[in-house]
């Protein structure tokens, strides 16, 4: 049986030391009660980020932590569009939500904070280019650079489509993907005859 009091609350910090971000059921799993948790949080040794989502106050906070935050709450999305561009490097816009995909069909979140951005993929569309990083701590699936141009590129409502001009120009310059790669992307995600225009004007040019 656990201790109660100190030990259990410096368990709590140890689990926060080790894992910056954690869910109150995770918490609760490994032993740590509900109220354990609203000590810490009182006494100023643990911070409620939203809704059932706790960080140590010492813990290092990452520049991209929202993304983070995000996949916390919703396990299964994928962040995608305009905060995969940003965390790719591949825009100077800071969303003020995190884009997060899920399936065209699924339960949809309820975030509290951070605010968020949902988008619906189909089936054939969700499942590609998913890529996983490591963001404080947490396994944040994120979309690859060639099917998030793929998607700005497929979805002009959502996303300007000089937002996606610039992101594909700056995916060349920087190199951080290849023509073929973007045009394999294209093909899978149903915007070839959309991009490659953009795409092969930008190669021809670079």
């Amino acid at each position: 049986m656990l201790e109660t009091g100190a030990t259990q609350q410096d368990r709590l910090l140890s689990i926060l030391k080790a894992q910056p971000l954690a869910r109150s059921n995770e918490l609760r799993a490994q032993g740590i009660t509900a109220t354990t948790i609203a000590r810490a949080e009182a006494n100023g040794l643990i911070t409620r980020v939203s809704r059932g989502l706790y960080q140590s106050l010492d813990s290092e906070i990452d520049p991209h932590q929202s993304l983070a935050e995000v996949a916390k709450q919703v396990p299964q999305g994928v962040i995608c569009m305009v905060s995969a561009l940003a965390y790719h490097g591949l825009t100077d816009q800071m969303p003020r939500r995190v884009w997060v995909a899920i399936e065209k069909n699924g339960w949809t979140p309820s975030v509290s904070y951070p605010p968020i951005k949902v988008v619906r993929f189909s089936p054939r569309f969700f499942d590609q280019g998913i890529e996983h990083t490591q963001i404080s701590g947490v396994d944040v699936p994120i979309y690859s650079i060639p099917k998030t141009l793929a998607d700005v590129f497929r979805n002009p409502r959502l996303v300007d489509r000089s937002v996606a001009i610039e992101s594909l120009r700056s995916a060349l310059t920087q190199r951080k993907t290849t023509p073929s790669a973007i045009y394999q992307a294209a093909e899978a995600g149903g915007t070839l005859n959309t991009l490659k225009p953009y795409l092969e004007a930008l190669t021809f040019n670079g």
